[in-house]
């Protein structure tokens, strides 16, 4: 009998390894094949049918395009953790969101989305590159947006990059029989499983959280046999199935996702409280501080506010210039959910391809700065924020203009002499 395990984290440490024992390993076989042997032509050909119709496995991989044992268990893996009857891996979140577009598009032309959404998704979207029309709307105004050839509902919750939260279940009922589309990348299946509210696919970029050292680059969707079987399809015909190692390096960290969620998300608390007082920062973004979940949803929907974070820093973007040029311990570079603490410009990275009065009419100003908080102590990265903070205003030659004249870096910020506890 197999046993099913109530704590998320036991299910993380042993999903996806149901077959160790009788393969006699302990860590994640890696199968770097790129095609497979067959003794049997009608064994072949009726496994490359059934791949091709968009079965999970068959007799014989016949070629790695098709299937991948590595892959395999990680897609089993996740879709464990998220409750889900199955996943599908791809080469990228990008990839996943593609194939789940292409899979749709034959349902209708029409997607409704809810802003704001990450910017290369939201492009991919709006560009017509797939055929597509999209109407975006709020999220309390779903259900008015919907058309007859409505064929999915979009959103991203926590919203990148301001954290908005939105209420799974309160737009699934506003989609009615239309499948809604979440991308729970920045709350990962330790805080959130759309599933559970009614979702019909939810979408990570898994090079984020799932991976979580910055080394890998892929995207997964966790959803029903049907829906699992029609991304099959895509992914077989387009070839965007997830490299073997890559599946490997999932599979590997998944047994520390929780850990590393809840240290990052209790260091991201610290830090927004403090950002939240600051003479400099004009706002911050975390569900958890006042305003920043006005639907209840954390405790309800997520079991925690996440370890992203968003803050407007005051003198928009040539002070959020100065923040970046600033800091020492924080890593300058887009992406998230990696070891170390990662800060960039929304405006001038992830979303630029959005347009510009798209994005400020969603918050994303000029001014604010993303920071995915890793597993740094608290103390460190605070003092690493505080001293970049400090330095906005100052020039290229670092000294600070003022009324009185220019003032050394040196004697009006001074930088610590050791960050410590």
């Amino acid at each position: 009998m197999e046993l099913r395990y109530a704590d998320f984290a036991t299910r993380a440490v042993h999903a996806g390894r149901a077959d160790f024992a009788s393969l006699g390993v302990h860590a994640p076989p890696l199968d770097l094949s790129t095609t497979y042997p067959f003794t049997d032509l009608g064994v072949a050909t009726d496994s490359l049918d059934t791949l091709v119709g968009g079965d999970a496995t068959a007799p014989n991989p016949v070629y790695a395009r098709l299937y991948n044992p590595t892959v395999g268990r990680f897609e089993e893996a996740l879709a464990e953790l998220e409750g889900a009857e199955e996943a599908v891996a791809f080469a990228s979140g990008m990839a996943a969101l593609t194939a789940v577009l292409m899979a749709v598009r034959q349902d209708g032309g029409h997607v409704v989305g809810v802003r704001p959404i990450y910017g290369t998704a939201d492009h991919l979207i709006s560009s017509g590159l797939l055929g597509l029309d999209v109407t975006w709307t709020e999220a309390d105004a779903v259900a008015e947006a919907i058309r007859p050839d409505t064929s999915l509902v979009i959103i991203e919750t926590p919203a990148n990059p301001t954290l908005a939260l939105v209420d799974i279940e309160a737009v699934v009922a506003q989609a009615d029989d239309v499948p809604v589309l979440v991308d729970s990348t920045f709350a990962t299946p330790v805080l959130q499983r759309p599933l559970a509210h009614g979702a019909a696919l939810v979408l990570h970029s898994a090079t984020k959280f799932l991976g979580g050292h910055g080394d890998v680059i892929a995207g997964v969707v966790a959803t029903g046999e049907a829906w699992a079987r029609r991304l099959r399809q895509v992914r077989v015909a387009t070839g965007g199935l997830l490299h073997p190692l890559a599946a490997y390096l999932l599979h590997r960290g998944l047994p520390t996702l929780a850990l590393r969620v809840e240290r990052a998300q209790a260091t991201a608390q610290a830090l927004a409280e403090r950002l939240a007082s600051h003479e400099r920062v004009a706002s911050v973004h975390y569900p958890s501080l006042p305003g920043g979940d006005p639907h209840g949803l954390v405790g309800r929907q997520m079991a925690g506010p996440g370890s992203i974070l968003a803050f407007e820093v005051v003198g928009g973007y040539e002070a959020a210039t100065d923040v970046l040029r600033a800091v020492r311990l924080m890593t300058p570079a887009v992406s998230l959910g990696s070891t170390d603490t990662l800060i960039q410009h929304p405006a001038g990275l992830t979303h630029r391809v959005v347009d510009a009065s798209d994005r400020k009419a969603n918050g994303i100003s000029d001014g604010l700065l993303r920071v995915s908080v890793g597993l740094e102590a608290a103390a460190d990265l605070w003092a690493d924020l505080a001293f970049a903070l400090a330095a906005v205003g100052i020039g290229g030659d670092g000294r600070l203009g003022n009324a009185q004249g220019e003032v050394p870096l040196c004697r009006s910020v001074p930088r610590p002499s050791v960050i410590a506890d």
